[in-house]
């Protein structure tokens, strides 16, 4: 739910009651959501997992003490199958499950595959493995969203994240909009740090109901 007040919470709610569950979350700002999540959780519950402190950090300023990763570049379409095992790693470690359960991963690949072709699709690859990857999702004229931002496990501790975020940053300020913004889990510090570090700083709270 986004700039929902309390009647349109009560009106998705009810809509959403009559459909049944089709989504495998629900994620918003924490206030809306969780007013949303308690009149849907009688009839959708239990959830998997809830999420009810995530951090949203934004910025509009390429990070000032941090020099971005010259390593780090547009995927390429012809590099899908070489960014995809980084992708579903980063989907199962963040969410729990694996975007290829179901269909076989059939809808995960082809949004992956629409960041790589659009130009959002971010990543060091150092003689054929990923080892720092991220992604530029949902856009508006106002702002971006980063997502997926992911190193690879033997590579972690080094400050990859940190000169990878401000190689995208850069990307994405200079290049999509005039801010940029994500969202983080409250007990993921080292990540939260990693942003802090290049200039994204906490501006509200989201929510996530993982099914």
């Amino acid at each position: 739910p986004i700039c929902a007040g309390p009647e349109a919470v009560r009106a998705f709610a009810e809509r959403a009651r009559r459909a049944g569950r089709r989504c495998s979350s629900i994620v918003g700002p924490a206030g809306p959501t969780a007013r949303l999540w308690s009149l849907l959780e009688p009839d959708w519950g239990p959830a998997r997992e809830v999420r009810a402190n995530q951090p949203m950090m934004e910025t509009s300023s390429l990070p000032a003490d941090v020099p971005p990763d010259p390593r780090v570049r547009r995927v390429r379409r012809d590099e899908l199958d070489l960014l995809m095992p980084a992708c579903v790693a980063m989907f199962t470690e963040e969410v729990g499950v694996s975007p290829t359960a179901g269909d076989g991963g059939l809808l995960y690949q082809a949004r992956v595959a629409e960041l790589v072709t659009t130009g959002r699709a971010f990543a060091r690859i150092d003689d054929g493995e990923v080892v720092f990857k991220a992604e530029i999702g949902a856009v508006t004229e106002y702002a971006c969203q980063i997502q997926g931002v992911w190193v690879a496990p033997e590579h972690r501790g080094r400050g990859l994240s940190e000169t990878g975020m401000a190689a995208v940053l850069h990307y994405a300020l200079r290049e999509v909009a005039p801010v940029a913004s994500l969202y983080v889990n409250d007990y993921n510090l080292p990540a939260r740090a990693a942003y802090r570090r290049v200039g994204l700083t906490e501006t509200g709270t989201f929510m996530s109901v993982l099914f």
